[in-house]
């Protein structure tokens, strides 16, 4: 629940920080870049301390490179989609990613799929199409709800890397890993595409900065890595109904996006979508 309403906050600092002039590369570099520094620093004190050392094995390394790349292509189009939609929304589409969860854990790693597994999808989809045709000026951006349901794919995969995969690590080290190749990764993004990086232009930047680094970066990454080890994947990404409300919360109150009936129906849909999956006996 807490790495829920961490992550939920993304809009908050990605808006303000495309107000200050910065573009999508940047924003996600400093995010990752800055909380990697952090997660550095602790996990040098633990390395000192002779807690846990910072070596992995090259199987290890593969799985922590994949779970880097999966990590970067969520985050990446999760902010894209905020130039196509309303923040809000973006992050409630998002919110498909228990079922995906639930479906992939049934299909690849034999979890019986129940009736309530098979019509939360059947909700969850009905949900996301409310939401597509929701907005007060017609249908929302195709462009947009592509990006959030790569987004939400891409994350639904690395929950359940992150459950499955043997990782005999805490949670920092872990993230030691994926926060540099996520740095990287946005580095090698921003040459590709031809978008250079961008230094935070003001002072009230870098706060932004150090609050995408710190909430939805450091303790929503750690929280989840330890909900994932102890309860699973798909009860973890259930416990993500907090996230779209977040989200929602904040585009409302804070940047004043509209939230109109047919959007409520949507986002009702898909939370009764996620919350049959988990409503057994």
């Amino acid at each position: 629940m807490g790495a829920a309403v961490c992550y939920g906050t993304n809009p908050l600092g990605a808006l303000n920080l495309y107000a200050e002039g910065m573009n999508t590369p940047s924003v996600l570099f400093w995010r990752f870049g800055m909380a990697w520094v952090i997660i550095a620093c602790v996990c040098a004190f633990k390395a000192t301390t002779g807690r846990e050392s910072l070596r992995a094995g090259r199987r290890q390394l593969l799985t922590l490179l994949s779970l880097g790349l999966l990590f970067i292509l969520s985050s990446a189009t999760l902010y894209a989609s905020f130039h196509h939609m309303p923040a809000g929304v973006a992050s409630t589409i998002l919110f498909t990613y228990p079922v995906m969860t639930a479906a992939i854990m049934a299909l690849f790693f034999r979890e019986k799929l129940r009736w309530s597994t098979v019509g939360s999808i059947a909700l969850s989809l009905a949900g996301v199409l409310m939401l597509y045709w929701g907005d007060a000026d017609g249908a929302l951006s195709a462009v947009g709800v592509a990006l959030v349901l790569v987004s939400a794919l891409t994350y639904a995969l690395y929950i359940v890397l992150v459950d499955k995969s043997p990782l005999p690590m805490s949670p920092f080290k872990i993230n030691f890993y994926v926060l540099f190749c996520c740095a990287l990764g946005m580095v090698a993004f921003a040459l590709l595409f031809g978008q250079p990086l961008m230094m935070p232009p003001t002072p009230r930047a870098w706060l932004w900065v150090s609050w995408l680094a710190v909430v939805p970066a450091i303790m929503a990454l750690v929280m989840m890595v330890y909900a994932a080890k102890y309860l699973g994947g798909t009860p973890t990404a259930i416990l993500g109904a907090l996230e779209p409300t977040t989200a929602v919360v904040i585009g409302v109150f804070v940047f004043g996006e509209p939230f109109t009936p047919r959007l409520l129906v949507g986002i009702v849909l898909i939370l009764v979508a996620v919350t049959l999956v988990v409503a057994r006996k």
